[in-house]
Formats: C-alpha cells, sequence, structure tokens
C-alpha cells in the first residue's frame, strides 16, 4: 500500500456518464475516493462535453454508508453525508436522499470535505481494532484474560474498546487509510495500525504452534474464511490469510507445501464463502484426521456446532477461535484445549 488509489473505474464511469449528460442533470459519486477526486478528477472528466459543472450540471459526493449483509435495511435508515460542488447541487441531492432514507442529511463544505469524512471513519476503525489487538498480544504476555480485561475497562463512562481479533478484512478498513497518505509523514499512527492488523493472522498461526508443536505434518482445519461472520465476501480476510499462512489452499483440498509454515496440510469449510477459486470442503472433511481447528469468521452456525462430534472425527482437540464465535467453556468441557484472542 502505497496511497495511491487506482481511480480507473471512477474516470472510466465519468467517461461514460459524460457521453450522455444533459444540461440540468446531477451526477453524484458514491466511491470512497481519496480527497479531491470529485473535483479534480471527476468534475474535468464530465466538463469535457462542452457542459459547465456547476453551470449546467450539479455533481456532489455521498459516501456509501452501509454494512455488507445489511445493505437494503441501511441503506433505508442511514445518516448521510452530501458535499455539493455549489448550493444548487446540494439542494438537489439531499432532497434525493431525503426521499430514500429516514436518516439526518449532514451538509459539508464541500465534495473533499465529504470524501475525507469516509475515510476518517473508516480510519477511526481501522486504529481502534489495532489498539484492542494490541491490548490482546500485551494480555497475553501478562497472562491476562483481554476480553474480561476489556469489559471491565469499558465499565469507564468515556471508554468504549472494541474486542480484538485475526486482523482487519473486507474491501474497506484495510484500504481505504492509506487515501489520506499525502506524503507528509503525517499518517504515521494509521500506517502503524495498519501493521498491526496485518501481522494478526501471523499470531493465529503461532498461537497453533503453540498449542500443537511443530506444524510440519499436521492438519488444521480452518473454519470460515470470509472477511466477516455472516457474509459471503472474503476480500482481504484474515482467516483466508491465516489459510494461505497454513498451506497451498489454491490447487487441491488438503496440500502439504514445504517453507516457512506451509509444512502443514490445510483444509476449508466455509458455508457462506462463494468463491469458486477456493477449494472448499463440508464440514465433516475439514474436520477429518485434524490436528487442530481455527475458526476464521464468527458464523452463525458455527456458534451451534456439537464439540463432541466434531471432536470425534479429529485426530487432537485444539480450538483456536480468534473470532469469539464457539461457547469456550462448553468446547473445554468435552476436552478442548481452546484458544482464544
Amino acid at each position: 500500500m502505497n496511497g495511491e488509489a487506482d481511480l480507473t473505474y471512477v474516470k472510466d464511469a465519468g467517461r461514460n456518464v459524460a457521453s450522455v449528460l444533459r444540461s440540468g442533470d446531477t451526477v453524484i459519486l458514491e466511491s470512497t475516493v481519496p480527497p479531491g477526486t470529485t473535483t479534480e478528477v471527476l468534475a474535468p472528466i464530465l466538463s469535457r462535453e462542452g457542459l459547465d459543472v456547476g453551470d449546467d450540471v450539479e455533481l456532489g459526493y455521498t459516501p456509501e454508508t452501509v454494512m455488507p449483509g445489511n445493505t437494503l435495511s441501511e441503506l433505508r435508515t442511514n445518516d448521510r453525508i452530501v458535499g455539493g460542488v455549489d448550493e444548487a447541487s446540494v439542494r438537489t441531492i439531499k432532497a434525493l436522499y431525503e426521499s430514500l432514507t429516514s436518516g439526518e442529511i449532514h451538509v459539508s463544505a464541500d465534495p473533499t470535505t465529504a470524501e475525507f469524512v469516509k475515510l476518517a471513519q473508516n480510519a477511526k476503525r481501522n486504529v481502534s481494532i489495532a489498539y484492542a489487538n494490541t491490548l490482546a498480544l500485551l494480555a497475553e504476555n501478562y497472562g491476562v484474560d483481554v476480553r474480561s480485561a476489556i469489559s471491565l475497562a469499558n465499565n469507564h463512562p468515556r471508554v468504549d474498546i472494541l474486542n480484538p481479533g485475526p486482523g482487519v478484512g473486507g474491501h474497506c478498513l484495510p484500504v481505504d487509510p492509506h487515501f489520506l497518505s499525502d506524503g507528509t509523514g503525517a499518517t504515521e499512527l494509521l500506517d502503524v495500525a495498519s501493521q498491526v492488523n496485518d501481522r494478526m493472522p501471523e499470531h493465529v498461526v503461532r498461537m497453533v504452534e503453540d498449542a500443537v508443536g511443530s506444524l510440519h505434518g499436521k492438519t488444521v482445519a480452518v473454519l470460515g474464511i470470509t472477511y466477516k461472520g455472516n457474509v459471503s465476501d472474503t476480500r482481504n480476510s484474515p482467516g483466508l490469510e491465516v489459510a494461505k499462512l497454513l498451506g497451498d489452499i489454491t490447487t487441491e483440498a488438503r496440500t502439504a507445501v514445504d517453507g516457512g509454515w506451509g509444512e502443514s496440510s490445510v483444509t476449508i469449510h466455509d458455508p457462506r464463502a462463494t468463491d469458486s477459486r477456493l477449494q472448499l470442503v463440508s464440514l465433516e472433511t475439514a474436520v477429518d484426521g485434524a490436528h487442530a481447528v481455527i475458526f476464521g469468521a464468527s458464523h452463525d452456525e458455527f456458534g451451534d456446532l456439537d464439540p463432541e462430534a466434531i471432536g470425534s472425527k479429529m485426530s487432537g482437540r485444539t480450538v483456536i477461535d480468534p473470532v469469539d464465535v464457539i461457547d469456550a467453556e462448553r468446547w473445554t468441557d468435552h476436552g478442548f484445549d481452546v484458544r482464544t484472542i
């Protein structure tokens, strides 16, 4: 990541729109982009067809804020931010979104401010996750249950710490903070936060090693490789990164790979993932003969699994649950060594 956003699709879309644009039309950009894109990149493209942005065409930026898995509901209820190139653009765009959502419409000073706000929101979340993950690593060294500690800390009225996990994924949080890079070094905090989160999959693999010893000749089942629970999207998934670190998952369901951590066989099961490039197997096949199971996504289905049925098929009883999807006490009662972040 070097902070350079690929705006090819935005430019192509702008050119397509410009080819049919007429005086009085309104153009709205919703994609997450670096600050200044609407006015410095899109506006000149729209003006090339003999129409002037502001005089002939209204233009603005309204960041998309929906959560995958709950898109339609949030489109109808979320607050929206509107940044227009002039007052006429703001009025038109504001009226449009008022007709679409019951949420409040917030007007920014200009499109660049609205673009900056969207990036600030996602960067803040990325930093908050990195803080929680840092606490998890520290707590592990002190022998402290980090989730219990965070729960206690959050009793303070001005403290709201997130729970840790195996990293961040999806098409937003791992990428968007880099769009704020301006070459001055002012993004040092954001860069360090991304580094912390990017290293968490390696920590998960080390947790497996600590539990079962050398991974050479071992089979590890990764259950859940979407970037978060209850979605089908695998983009930038921490769980998928864990699986890649453990072995080659693109050629066979079970493959031994030499070098690094790729000395283990890895099996992958995900009831929601739809990526046809991955060799996914059934739950029964995934855990059959496995020395350890890693939960990589907090799908509801995993919370209902029968630990005894899973354990009866495994070669060992080690469970790594960095996403906090199972009842650790229940699995421990069935003889499992359960380790969490």
